[in-house]
């Protein structure tokens, strides 16, 4: 009988270890990435220290869709507003697979512009969380930031 006790909560310490372990580094979050689920699939939510590392070995097209201009980071191939994404397609690669890393400000405007891209058929659009602000106060380099 001690010893199925002993079994139990052994268990139980394993399982509650698991589960901080997992919160403590962000759970799925620990990449610092999070999927978004929205109308017609999915953009993945990605944190600055995440995409500055991605930076180094840039592989995706990195779109500032704030309007108006209030600065940009380093490395951005293109300037499209937010809400004229669907005008602007010509811009985007033709490959719907393409990755594309959206960012604004604060991220609210390059979350719009991430549904819309979604609903076009993108497959592999990322949104900067929390935008420039989040960047900026993570002390990552950007370019022209107003405050």
């Amino acid at each position: 009988m001690k010893n199925k006790y002993l079994g139990l909560a052994m268990a139980a310490l394993v399982a509650v270890s698991v589960t901080l372990a997992g919160c403590s580094r962000g759970g799925a979050a620990q990449s610092g990435t999070k999927l978004i689920e929205v109308e017609g699939g999915r953009f993945t939510d990605v944190m600055p220290a995440e995409l500055n590392s991605m930076m180094k070995d840039k592989r995706f097209l990195l779109v500032n869709v704030h309007v108006p201009y209030q600065g940009e980071l380093p490395g951005t191939d293109l300037f499209i507003p937010y809400d004229t994404m669907e005008q602007n397609i010509s811009s985007l690669p033709e490959d719907k697979g393409a990755r594309i890393v959206l960012y604004c400000v604060s991220g609210h405007m390059s979350a719009l512009a991430a549904k819309t891209l979604v609903r076009l058929g993108y497959r592999d659009v990322w949104n900067l969380h929390g935008g420039m602000a989040m960047w900026a106060s993570d002390g990552l380099p950007a370019i022209n930031v107003s405050r």
